[in-house]
């Protein structure tokens, strides 16, 4: 696991790749023409564990960038609701090793509702290839350890690619606007390699927290995604009993979890949301809970909220996912460890869920 979470640069490198040259978006692999993506009306993303996490992102970027209505659903519930569906719905289906059966059933569902159908997977010859009209790979290399690191942020940088080939072609934003954003997407690499070649005080944390017998996690906007992903890592490796919240629900029930013994990691990166969750972090640490925070480089305002801080380089709004996960997959790692635990083959579960 930890090979695989230093090798993410590299990976989302990969998966950006040929894509974009001299700053048009080449996306022939999406199997749909200029006009077939003006004509779309609608998309809906179907996955399971944390592909879905990928697309929750998925739908922030795309409706911000293209405007064009974005459903994130879990593709075992899905399958199983009989969606109304038409030629002008687009249903993207995610799984790392494309052989999910919930995941492929629902694009047989799509497919056979008539919808255009598209996989993103990151092996070749997959069963899931067989099954939508057309395929786009991301480029991470073969992923051992079960929980998913690097073909996550190499999905979040796809949709990326994705969400700008839709801007451009439907126009909603200006090709200034397109250009900027695409050279920030190149970067990301290098920030996520400059991240993990940096000191940060994970260890220390992971030291102080290990044995606390419950985590919560908090992020808004973009920095939802952000913390459920979080979340689930510390549960599949550790066995911690997590929770994952939208930050601004956390007083419709959640915050009656929180005691003097709570860790909480709150993603505070710099976003349009930024003082909101710092109205959240000031909520927890009333009832006398611990905080993590997840923060941009430079925000030295956030020290004065947060208990412990783990900064990660500056980046556009939605670019951040790729970053703020770092850390946590990183916190994640740390605290299995200290437990003592097989943090590549834990307990329960499987590389790929090929059975319902």
């Amino acid at each position: 696991m930890l090979k695989e979470i230093y090798e993410q640069p590299e990976a989302v490198h990969k998966t950006i790749g040929e894509r974009v040259r001299r700053g048009r978006l080449e996306l022939g692999e999406l199997g749909l023409s200029d006009e077939d993506l003006r004509d779309l009306r609608r998309i809906v993303i179907v996955a399971c564990g944390t592909a879905y996490h990928a697309g929750v992102v998925a739908r922030y970027v795309i409706e911000e960038w293209a405007r064009l209505p974005v459903e994130h659903e879990i593709a075992s519930e899905w399958r199983y609701r009989n969606p109304v569906l038409a030629r002008d719905t687009l249903v993207i289906g995610i799984s790392q090793s494309g052989e999910t059966a919930d995941t492929i059933a629902a694009l047989r569902v799509a497919r056979e509702a008539g919808a255009r159908t598209v996989a993103i997977t990151n092996m070749m010859g997959a069963q899931i290839s067989r099954e939508v009209d057309s395929v786009l790979y991301t480029r991470a290399g073969l992923e051992m350890s079960v929980a998913s690191t690097k073909t996550f942020t190499a999905q979040v940088a796809l949709f990326y690619l994705i969400a700008l080939k839709l801007a451009q072609v439907r126009g909603t934003l200006p090709p200034e606007e397109i250009r900027f954003i695409l050279d920030e997407v190149y970067e990301l690499p290098t920030k996520m390699a400059a991240f993990l070649s940096a000191d940060h005080p994970i260890a220390d944390i992971a030291e102080r927290y290990y044995e606390k017998p419950f985590f919560f996690y908090l992020g808004r906007n973009i920095g939802l995604p952000v913390a459920l992903e979080g979340a689930l890592k510390l549960k599949e490796i550790s066995y911690i009993p997590t929770e994952a919240y939208s930050a601004g629900e956390m007083k419709h029930g959640p915050i009656a979890l929180l005691d003097e013994d709570t860790p909480v990691v709150c993603i505070a990166t710099d976003i349009h949301v930024y003082e909101k969750v710092v109205s959240n972090i000031q909520e927890v640490r009333a009832r006398g809970a611990h905080v993590i925070a997840i923060a941009t480089d430079g925000n030295e305002d956030i020290q004065h909220h947060a208990d412990d801080v783990i900064f990660v380089p500056k980046s556009p709004n939605f670019l951040q996912v790729v970053l703020a996960v770092l850390p946590l997959q990183l916190l994640a790692y740390r605290i299995a460890r200290k437990r003592g635990l097989n943090v590549d083959q834990p307990r329960n579960l499987a590389k790929t869920v090929t059975v319902e």
